[in-house]
């Protein structure tokens, strides 16, 4: 963006817009994005400043990282909670500062399903396998903090009493965001953890009410849904992402639309607050034996016909010229922004007011496990334009 472009250049982007319950300042939201700083899983005050930053920035609707739902042996042993009080108190400090900078926030909610490893510290203190739709392993994986950096294992494979167990899980989770006061949940659907892996035919080879047909496929995550409507009413979204590709997720393109089509035409009839595209990414499309996993295809164009009610929300570098361009032509009603709201904790107000997006990227500490003298670097370090 140069430095000549501000908000008359983006006008439909700068406009109110109802979310659920909710009316957000702008139709900028910052999307769920693992950094990896919540010690021992709880919320911490670096963590508050992170998000405070954000919400000062202008940018209308805040989302969470992925807060797991219960005690599970992710990459990232340092991702966040939501299953004790000391996790609903220390998300309170966070809803509190985001409220009084003017922002709404929403908890994004995630079971890993078998992106999980059994020899993880979280998931022996857990006590139970790890569990997916069917005993088959995600390719690829690294855990480098288990001898030996080990990939994905053969997770066990669900039996119906533990899905509605997780189900209930799930509920719970909802319920202590409430109590934690946040704004809505949104349901983690995409990337190949476990909502994507009951969706996904490579994934889910199940001959139950569970798997085999679309209708089948899509039970599980809409079943989740309905319990977060029972807690949250109208403040319910989900992010997906139909391409497929990261941790070893995608179907043949008619099976993908197929999949899809239903899923988001039932989950739309649901009442949600909105629904989050993830469209096709060449990082998200991660090359296994040689061959690209996702499936190519224009997942907004293809899809954005089923949703009537709910708002969508369109990400993956996407550009405020893109958001722009969409919204007016009613594509869309907002763009949600990854990276450069890591990069860039004022990114609407740079937007708004024609500053360039020029702050310089810390790789190495995205999502690094860092020492607790520094992990604020790469996190809360970067500066608000002038």
């Amino acid at each position: 963006m140069s430095t000549t472009e501000a908000s008359i250049d983006f006008p439909a982007l700068f406009t109110p817009l109802q979310v659920g319950t909710h009316t957000i300042q702008n139709r900028i939201g910052m999307s769920a994005l693992t950094r990896n700083r919540a010690t021992g899983t709880y919320p911490t005050e670096l963590m508050k400043e992170y998000f405070v930053q954000r919400a000062r920035g202008g940018n209308g609707l805040i989302v969470t990282d992925g807060i797991l739902i219960t005690r599970q042996g992710t990459e990232w042993q340092n991702a966040p909670g939501i299953w004790d009080e000391k996790h609903i108190s220390g998300w309170k400090t966070v809803t509190d500062g985001v409220h009084e900078a003017g922002s709404k926030i929403y908890a994004q909610l995630w079971h890993l399903g078998r992106i999980s490893h059994p020899d993880a510290p979280e998931q022996k203190l857990a006590g139970v396998p790890v569990y997916a739709p069917s005993a088959i392993s995600a390719r690829g994986g690294k855990f480098r903090f288990l001898p030996g950096q080990p990939g994905y294992t053969t997770p066990t494979e669900l039996d119906e009493s533990t899905i509605w167990k997780l189900i209930g899980q799930y509920k719970q989770a909802a319920v202590n965001a409430k109590a934690a006061g946040f704004d809505g949940v949104e349901l983690h659907g995409a990337n190949g953890y476990l909502i994507a892996q009951f969706l996904d035919n490579s994934s889910n080879h199940r001959s139950d009410q569970w798997g085999g047909s679309a209708e089948n496929r899509a039970r599980f995550g809409l079943e989740v849904l309905k319990v977060f409507k029972k807690v949250f009413g109208q403040d319910v979204a989900i992010r997906v992402s139909p391409a497929g590709g990261y941790n070893d997720v995608g179907m043949p393109i008619d099976d993908t639309i197929e999949t899809f089509s239903y899923f988001l035409s039932e989950a739309d009839k649901l009442g949600l607050a909105y629904i989050t595209f993830i469209r096709y990414s060449s990082y998200f499309d991660i090359e296994i034996d040689g061959v690209h996993r996702s499936t190519k295809f224009d997942v907004l164009e293809t899809l954005r016909p089923f949703i009537k009610n709910a708002k969508v929300f369109l990400n993956a570098g996407v550009t405020p010229g893109e958001g722009q361009q969409y919204i007016s032509e009613g594509k869309i009603d907002g763009i949600m922004i990854g990276f450069h709201m890591i990069t860039h904790p004022d990114y609407a107000n740079r937007v708004k007011n024609g500053k360039p997006l020029d702050n310089v990227p810390n790789y190495q500490y995205t999502q690094r496990n860092l020492s607790d003298e520094d992990w604020y670097t790469g996190y809360t370090d970067y500066p608000f334009a002038k």
